[in-house]
């Protein structure tokens, strides 16, 4: 437990509607779960991506698209399984025993409000190792038909709704509990300024508790949002990769070299992400925001089913790269994650020691609150260069799909330039060519959405904190993230 603050708790000041306010926020937290679904259904292993009904929507029926999309035999009930469900808790339990079972970093985070500092436990990245050196283990063992790549291919949709249930499960405790946070309470428990507006569908997205945590038995107390950032999601989304790779070796016999990049690109940038851990604690989730549907959805659902969505597609139309595909997305790769290292790191560097050679050469203005602001080396390039790198890192999750698009045919159709399953059946692209680009290039359009929202966060924070300086700022440094252009 931390230190008793000698500090009072501030009252919260107006803070103002963000995500379209109350109605946006409504809109997102019933909206986004459908729409995982819209890309599970419309982009399928059973007749294309996108279902050949979508392409004909003045002959559409309810009935055809059922049969195109493999809708559940038993309906809306056929979306949810107790088996699935069952596993999925499984799988959580076994991260929290890791938690509390390797050995550990205890670090102090930063300091609260009320003058406090809470402690957080990291072990993450031996959490997530651990896990996949099973996995592999498992592979070794029984290749593709290792029994947990098989479940996930089985029960994809059970356990995209077991997600999303208990994704809604989660912010709803944290909600229902964050109403006995008392002023001054020695646990330095405290209510996020964002999400105490008192409109009930707003705050419940937001997050009306700045950082819940909860005491398990045996586990002990687990900070429930830095946990969730870094633990379930993010190794799901790893896992579920591997499920695709084999997949495809299920249906093909092969794995094709693009399935093949993004799994491992994927991989390190998850495993770089809980290397990394103690950097959660100076990031906005961790500092404003509270822990409500938006960030429980997005750690549970969104990261794992939503970020992966390229090797499903992959896993049902192999595409091949060669050595010039490869040597493209690979130097977009490197040329990103080199922008987003990088800039990062000197800004480190800066904050933490200015007098470092390295970074000794940097201009900066100093604000009224003794903030240094950098002026010149990458922080003088864009406001947000780190953003830029993050964003070029995307593309080449996605510009492996190619024009992505499939059709399914039966087998002995004997199409022009069919790739043929093992069972017979043949994936061409044909009129769907180009249509299912509106998936796997989902996540390129999201993130850049999601980068701008944030920096118009930040700057609107850093207007409040730095006044007059930030305006002065802005003036010497212009771009916004994407240099000369935004």
């Amino acid at each position: 437990m931390a230190p008793k603050s000698k500090k009072s708790e501030p009252a919260h000041a107006p803070h103002g509607y963000e995500f379209g306010g109350p109605l946006g926020a409504a809109g997102i937290t019933f909206g986004l779960p459908i729409l995982c679904y819209v890309f599970t259904f419309a982009c399928n292993d059973v007749t294309g991506c996108p279902a050949p009904s979508l392409l004909s929507p003045k002959t559409l029926s309810i009935d055809q698209l059922k049969a195109e999309v493999g809708w559940p035999e038993d309906g809306i009930w056929g979306l949810a399984s107790w088996k699935a469900t069952g596993w999925l808790l499984a799988y959580y339990l076994f991260s929290a025993l890791l938690y509390r079972i390797l050995p550990a970093t205890e670090v102090q985070g930063t300091e609260l409000s009320t003058g406090g500092r809470l402690k957080y436990r990291f072990n993450g990245f031996s959490s997530a190792v651990t896990t996949l050196v099973l996995c592999l283990a498992g592979t070794i063992a029984q290749g593709a038909e290792f029994p947990l790549w098989t479940f996930i291919a089985d029960n994809y949709v059970q356990l995209l709704t077991a997600d999303i249930l208990i994704s809604y499960a989660l912010a709803t405790f944290v909600y229902v509990r964050s109403f006995s946070v008392k002023p001054g309470n020695p646990e330095h428990r405290l209510l996020a300024a964002g999400g105490c507006s008192g409109n009930l569908i707003y705050d419940f997205y937001m997050g009306r508790e700045l950082n819940p945590r909860i005491t398990l038995p045996f586990i002990g107390e687990i900070d429930i949002k830095e946990w969730m950032e870094l633990r379930p999601g993010i190794l799901g989304w790893v896992i579920l990769n591997c499920a695709f790779v084999a997949k495809q070796y299920r249906t093909f016999g092969f794995v094709s070299d693009s399935i093949v990049f993004i799994t491992i690109v994927q991989a390190v940038y998850c495993l770089d992400s809980v290397y990394m851990e103690p950097s959660i604690l100076t990031t906005i989730d961790i500092i404003n925001d509270g822990f409500g549907f938006m960030l429980s959805f997005g750690d549970l659902v969104w990261v794992p089913f939503v970020y992966s969505q390229q090797t499903r597609y992959l896993s049902t139309h192999p595409v091949s790269l060669g050595w010039l595909g490869l040597s493209i997305v690979s130097t977009i790769l490197i040329a990103g994650f080199g922008i987003f290292r990088l800039s990062n790191s000197q800004k480190n560097t800066f904050r933490t020691n200015p007098n470092d050679p390295r970074v000794a050469h940097i201009s900066y203005i100093e604000t009224k609150t003794g903030s240094r602001l950098m002026t010149s080396g990458w922080w003088g390039v864009a406001r947000h260069i780190n953003y830029f790198g993050d964003w070029l890192q995307s593309w080449p999750y996605a510009l492996p799909t190619g024009f992505a698009g499939y059709t399914i045919l039966t087998a002995g159709t004997q199409a022009e330039g069919a790739i043929k399953m093992l069972d017979g059946r043949e994936v061409v692209q044909g009129p769907a060519k180009y249509w299912g680009m509106l998936i796997t290039y989902f996540y390129v359009v999201y993130f850049a959405v999601l980068l701008v929202h944030r920096d118009g966060r930040d700057d609107e924070k850093c207007a409040k904190k730095y006044g007059e300086d930030w305006e002065k700022y802005k003036r010497i440094v212009k771009y916004k993230i994407v240099p000369g252009i935004y």
